[in-house]
């Protein structure tokens, strides 16, 4: 379970990683007007592009298409945020309570042993 909660995880920062590239390389001078031709910059944006990846290709997508007002460009999106609260307040517990029924036991194999520094 562990390993498939790790490999996940991997992929998702994998794919963080591709679209970190392609953002910083070609899309950010496109989204945001200010950082044209800024480029030492752009390496202090790779760790929160990497993990809000999704957020950063929704963003992406919708100024490319010009459907965002201006003005308006850099306001938070809250159209799935009371969806996104139920969610969460739902799937913790449900998390929380996963992880207590399916623990592993401690090793039953051997008592455990005082370990004891090298003289």
């Amino acid at each position: 379970m562990a390993a498939y909660i790790l490999l996940i995880g991997q992929f998702y920062l994998y794919i963080g990683g591709l679209v970190a590239v392609v953002f910083l390389l070609w899309g950010a001078d496109r989204v945001e007007p200010n950082l044209r031709g800024s480029w030492l910059v752009r390496p202090m944006l790779v760790p929160g592009t990497v993990l809000l990846w999704p957020l950063v290709l929704w963003r992406w997508a919708r100024l490319e298409k010009g459907r965002v007002d201006p003005c308006a460009r850099h306001l938070p999106p809250r159209g799935g945020q009371d969806l996104a609260a139920l969610m969460l307040a739902l799937l913790i517990p449900v998390v929380l309570f996963g992880a207590l029924v399916l623990r592993q036991d401690g090793p039953v194999e051997r008592p455990a042993t005082l370990l004891e520094a090298p003289q």
